[in-house]
């Protein structure tokens, strides 16, 4: 976004139709926390099996407008109802289907801006849709500041949605909440590695529960000495003595591939070639990096040796 001052906050919640967005924003809408003095302006952009009760909703000082088509949330229609409501702020109950970065990049009324990105996911129906519909999950996460899965059951493979979903957003909040609404507390299952050993050894399946952990829980790995294999993506300074072993990932689709990693500083950084395949033995900080432009993980690696590349080179997230 932008940068402009925020004077009217919009807060945007989508998900795919039925998973709960309108039972959300109902619920929320009548909470004492989420009062304000002015008008909420609620733009409802879809019609579920679940309505808007827009009587009741006045008590909460509460307007809904309804828009039928894509073609019907435009500039001008949002300027009509700045003028007709004058809200305080404005929640926007989106159909994700009508292209989110197009209304991420849609111009508002003078003072509107997207402050919040909430998205709704019926846990019960995440892998069919995620399978059918890869690159409408990934447009709608990619930006989210919190995504919640509702309707969900200990039984499924909550872990895995999480981990997919940090691949392509990292700094996002996730939640569960069961059939009941209650949350699911979500406790990190044991690692499918030693982390006692002197040496924690990642075998090259384990990587991507290894890469998220470490962007979840870095301080359990501080000291720690890690052993795992990767592809050297080198700096354009020849001499650098940095390098990023990084695996290529895939959540859903190809579409969806990048690469991921961390820092990882060494002087035998300057004799490795782009792309070779290395296995690295490295001691692990949690540290300011000009690269990150903040904290995080940095290996430090004692050694850095070429190895064959594994019978798997992609990391999937499902």
């Amino acid at each position: 976004m932008d940068d402009f001052e925020i004077s009217t906050p919009v807060y945007l919640v989508d998900g795919i139709l039925e998973s709960g967005k309108t039972s959300f924003l109902n619920f929320t809408l009548r909470q004492d926390y989420f009062q304000v003095d002015g008008t909420t302006l609620l733009i409802n952009c879809e019609e579920g099996e679940e309505e808007y009760d827009e009587k009741d909703l006045l008590k909460y000082h509460t307007v809904v407008a309804t828009m039928e088509e894509p073609e019907d949330l435009t500039l001008s229609a949002l300027r009509a109802l700045e003028k007709k409501y004058r809200p305080e702020r404005v929640i926007i109950e989106y159909n994700p289907l009508w292209g989110v970065n197009k209304l991420r990049a849609m111009e508002m009324p003078p003072g509107w801006g997207i402050c919040q990105e909430i998205v709704i996911i019926d846990g019960g129906s995440y892998e069919i849709y995620r399978n059918n519909m890869q690159s409408v999950f990934t447009e709608m996460v990619q930006d989210a500041d919190m995504v919640i899965f509702n309707r969900c059951k200990t039984t499924m493979s909550l872990a895995n949605y999480r981990r997919g979903l940090k691949v392509v957003n990292p700094a996002c909040d996730i939640s569960f909440e069961d059939e009941n609404g209650d949350i699911i507390d979500l406790f990190e299952e044991s690692m499918p590695y030693d982390m006692n050993a002197d040496i924690i050894d990642i075998d090259d399946v384990d990587y991507g529960i290894f890469y998220i952990d470490m962007e979840d829980n870095p301080k359990k790995y501080v000291g720690k000495t890690v052993r795992f294999k990767a592809r050297a993506m080198k700096s354009r300074k020849e001499e650098a003595e940095y390098f990023v072993p990084g695996r290529k990932a895939m959540t859903c689709c190809v579409d969806d591939t990048r690469v991921i990693g961390y820092i990882c500083k060494t002087p035998l950084a300057k004799n490795l070639r782009h792309g070779q395949w290395v296995q690295v033995t490295a001691k692990v900080a949690f540290e300011y990096s000009k690269q990150y432009r903040g904290k995080g993980p940095v290996f430090y690696a004692s050694d850095v040796v070429p190895c064959e590349a594994p019978a798997e080179e992609m990391v999937y997230f499902n």
